[in-house]
């Protein structure tokens, strides 16, 4: 059974950096993808960050590219988020999320196992 549990949300002034570290249990398919996906108030999830785990591949949505990066460490089964330059436009709800990935910019993936989300909140 895959658990993800979200820790590192916060408040941060725009132009600041937060991490954001994804627990799992469970994740043994290394054939998945692991990735962060943000929710702001009146707007639709959407992804920010993907990884796949065999291979380290990684992929960014546009608004984010050149300040957030995503990475894991496999001994400790954690994923991390780490956020600069921070926006007051990326201040959201960010899950963690373990899914099966056929194409990361068509938006072709199949959510697996969601967190439970940590917000983020970028005042300016």
């Amino acid at each position: 059974q895959v658990q993800l549990v979200e820790s590192g949300g916060g408040s941060v002034q725009a132009e600041g950096s937060v991490r954001l570290s994804c627990a799992a249990s469970g994740v043994s398919d290394k054939n998945r993808s692991m990735g962060w996906f943000r929710q702001a108030p009146g707007k639709e999830r959407e992804g920010v960050a993907g990884i796949t785990l065999w291979s380290g591949f990684t992929y960014y949505n546009d608004s984010v590219e050149g300040r957030f990066t995503i990475s894991r460490d496999n001994a400790k089964n954690t994923l991390y988020l780490q956020m600069n330059s921070l926006k007051p436009e990326d201040t959201a709800v960010y899950y963690c999320a373990y899914l099966r990935v056929r194409s990361w910019s068509a938006s072709d993936y199949a959510v697996l196992n969601w967190g439970q989300g940590t917000q983020v909140t970028v005042s300016s």
